[in-house]
């Protein structure tokens, strides 16, 4: 039996009958049985119920800084990179390393996170052997106004980070998440520490969050949140994936990003709710400026570009 064919599917992340899957498979249901203990001693949780089947819980990809290196070959990062099996928040690790002095190029990445962030303070759920969740240190020295357009890079770059490792399509919502089929895959926060003296920046943190295996997310999450997985039947590399998103952000910025961006987001030519100086206004999402602002034909008249915080979408 295949047991790729059988990942596939149970990949929906729902109940399936062991009837449903042997005849899918053209197997015995004493043969699914005896895959799905084959998947479990490999790593997978499944889940099974009298009369409701089985369901994939989540996928493993052990991390291994040494697997990562030897992917990246050559590549000047790759005697920067260190794994952990858990951290607060690999954002917040790397800021640490980067009082102490850390250089530029310097990754962390962590299989849980007891603290991961995302934007404007939310929380980002990251379950352990489940993710990729993943931290870059850049050291520009430039001013900020030059890295308004980071996010906006590193979602091209993770973008095609997926295309290369799974040949999946992600779909950005401005300005910093990546989703498949309507559900948030991954998240990024940039972070950037200036120096006191001459205003210009001391280092940038860019934090990206991959749900890869995921497939029971907590009440709250699951109207939202997805992974490669649950949707695309993809059971992902989690080391393959870090070589690759590594390589992508060295190269930042990736030629025509911008292009890039503007065609695969979703947001726009859909109806926002956006806060601007003036309140929250409503309109249409028209198009994404050179700084990767927002631009807004608003229901009131005129035009506004959102350059921070987010765009709700309405309809």
């Amino acid at each position: 039996m295949d047991r790729a064919a059988l990942l596939r599917l149970l990949s929906g992340g729902a109940w399936v009958s062991g009837q449903r899957l042997a005849e899918a498979l053209g197997v015995s249901r004493a043969a699914v049985s005896k895959q799905v203990a084959a998947l479990r001693r490999e790593g997978c949780e499944l889940r099974a119920l009298p009369r409701l089947g089985y369901r994939l819980v989540s996928v493993p990809s052990p991390l291994s800084a040494q697997a990562i290196r030897s992917l990246l070959s050559e590549h000047p990062w790759a005697q920067s990179v260190t794994v952990l099996p858990c951290v607060d928040s690999t954002n917040n690790w790397l800021k640490r390393a980067a009082a102490e002095g850390a250089p530029h190029g310097t990754i962390v990445i962590a299989d849980s996170q007891t603290g991961g962030r995302g934007r404007r303070g939310r929380s980002f759920d990251s379950a352990a052997g489940a993710g990729l969740y993943l931290s870059a240190l850049l050291r520009p020295r430039c001013a900020p106004a030059e890295l308004l357009t980071l996010t906006a890079q590193t979602a091209v770059a993770a973008r095609r980070t997926l295309q290369t490792v799974c040949g999946c399509e992600a779909d950005i919502k401005w300005v910093n998440d990546l989703q498949i089929k309507g559900k948030k895959i991954c998240g990024i926060l940039t972070e950037l520490t200036l120096e006191a003296e001459s205003g210009l920046v001391d280092c940038a943190v860019i934090g990206v969050g991959i749900n890869c295996t995921r497939m029971d997310f907590p009440e709250p999450l699951q109207a939202i949140a997805g992974s490669v997985l649950s949707q695309t039947g993809i059971a992902p590399d989690r080391n393959a994936l870090a070589a690759e998103l590594i390589k992508n952000l060295s190269a930042l910025p990736p030629e025509g990003w911008l292009s890039e961006y503007r065609a695969a987001c979703v947001t726009l030519g859909r109806r926002v709710k956006v806060q601007t100086r003036e309140g929250e206004r409503a309109g249409t999402a028209e198009n994404v400026g050179e700084q990767a602002e927002l631009i807004v034909r608003l229901e009131t008249g005129g035009t506004c570009a959102v350059n921070s915080g987010e765009a709700v979408v309405l309809s």
